[in-house]
């Protein structure tokens, strides 16, 4: 048992996975009130994915035991690519790209975390505001020589490309010693002494741990949550239409927290939700098909973290009306003008338009695969064009993905 209420409540709820000197950072909690503790997502995406969300929880409760959070975005960091759990390097994203998606990234977590000037309110920081201004040269005759390459290469990162063969450019090499400044420097500007990161992390947090002590600073601490997994070891978030984004429609957020494994429910109520652990305790106890009433719980009280609960409530009674009821009415609509099917509108692309699919490719898989539904009709003709004849009868339809992911096209 730790002496801090922060620690306690993470391992609780499951989100402790490493800490590095468990016993200095309980006692640092306890002894300073305003802790700030900080996160780093780079900016590859105009989202980030569902399986950031338990760091996201940590941060949010962080804040909620009156500690300030610091979420760093890596402006300049991203363009570099951070290699830990890939076999490729990433593609570099034009600095355009990157700044949409800082500002995707930027307005989903406002609805999850509270930003603003208040002791304990959150602060959003790029690193582009240190790093672009850094003489290289001088960064590597100044922090390099702190940084053993001997300790990089033992990393998970690094050995599982090597051992594979794959190569790893001296840019992406670069990400770890950049990664470790990150966090002095939020160290000497914020007094920020703690990171938080997924498990994969661990290298690099020790990394910029390591790099404080040799500069002299405070002493830096690190702490991971597990990585995001089903109870088949599969990572979260990962369906047969893609990745499922934080800022993914509401209801197909919910739909994804409604249809996951019974084994999992438990543990997912903990780890992402916002519930009393005495009340999760009597949820886990369900079997059978009461289990569906922890999922329906489950799946709004998630959604409701990331979009709301007016969304999520009307995300609940959407899936409910659509699947126990047989009524459309309550799903999202995706509105066409009667010109738009003069021509027809190949059934591809509708699927890709309303966000069903991402792609054509995808598309026209799932078409193959039975899997896309009008009205409940399977259409396998992957040539299907969507016309005025479609909306003979009433002024929607119900245009559907596989099993989950539902919304009604209307004609005005």
């Amino acid at each position: 048992m730790n002496k801090s209420d922060f620690l306690n409540f993470l391992e609780e709820r499951g989100s402790l996975y490493q800490c590095t000197n468990i016993t200095g950072l309980d006692q640092l909690l306890i002894q300073d009130n305003h802790i700030v503790a900080y996160i780093g997502f780079d900016c590859t995406a105009p989202s980030l994915h569902i399986g950031s969300m338990i760091q996201i929880m940590v941060l949010r409760s962080l804040q909620k035991f009156g500690y300030k959070p610091i979420v760093l975005l890596g402006g300049t960091t991203t363009k570099v690519g951070d290699p830990t759990g890939k076999d490729k390097a990433r593609i570099v994203l034009p600095t355009e790209e990157v700044n949409r998606n800082i500002n995707g990234i930027r307005e989903a977590l406002e609805r999850i975390i509270f930003f603003g000037d208040g002791i304990s309110d959150a602060v959003i920081v790029n690193n582009e505001e240190w790093l672009d201004e850094l003489g290289y040269i001088d960064f590597l005759c100044n922090i390099g020589t702190h940084v053993s390459v001997n300790n990089m290469l033992t990393f998970d990162s690094v050995r599982t490309r090597l051992e594979r063969e794959q190569n790893l450019s001296f840019l992406e090499f670069n990400y770890m010693l950049l990664q470790a400044y990150d966090f002095t420097e939020l160290s000497k500007r914020y007094g920020c002494r703690l990171q938080i990161g997924g498990s994969d992390q661990w290298g690099n947090i020790v990394n910029g741990i390591d790099l404080g002590r040799r500069l002299g600073l405070a002493e830096l601490f690190g702490l991971t949550t597990p990585l995001i997994l089903n109870h088949k070891g599969k990572k979260m978030g990962k369906t047969e239409s893609g990745a499922i984004w934080i800022n993914s429609r509401p209801y197909d957020y919910w739909q994804y927290f409604r249809n996951i494994d019974d084994q999992d429910v438990g543990r997912f109520l903990r780890l992402l939700t916002d519930l009393p652990i005495d009340e999760i305790k009597k949820l886990e106890l369900l079997q059978d098909q009461e289990i569906n009433e922890a999922k329906k719980i489950l799946a709004t009280e998630a959604t409701k973290i990331c979009h709301g609960k007016e969304e999520a409530e009307y995300a609940r009674s959407a899936a409910v009306a659509a699947f126990e009821n047989k009524d459309s009415s309550l799903l999202h609509d995706y509105t066409l003008k009667k010109e738009q099917l003069i021509r027809g509108i190949p059934l591809i692309d509708l699927l890709c338009l309303t966000g069903l699919e991402s792609s054509k490719n995808t598309a026209k898989r799932l078409i193959q695969a039975s899997g896309c539904r009008i009205n409940d009709q399977i259409i396998q003709n992957i040539d299907y064009v969507i016309s005025t004849k479609n909306f003979e009868d009433k002024s929607f339809i119900k245009l559907s993905s596989g099993k989950k992911r539902h919304i009604k096209v209307v004609i005005i």
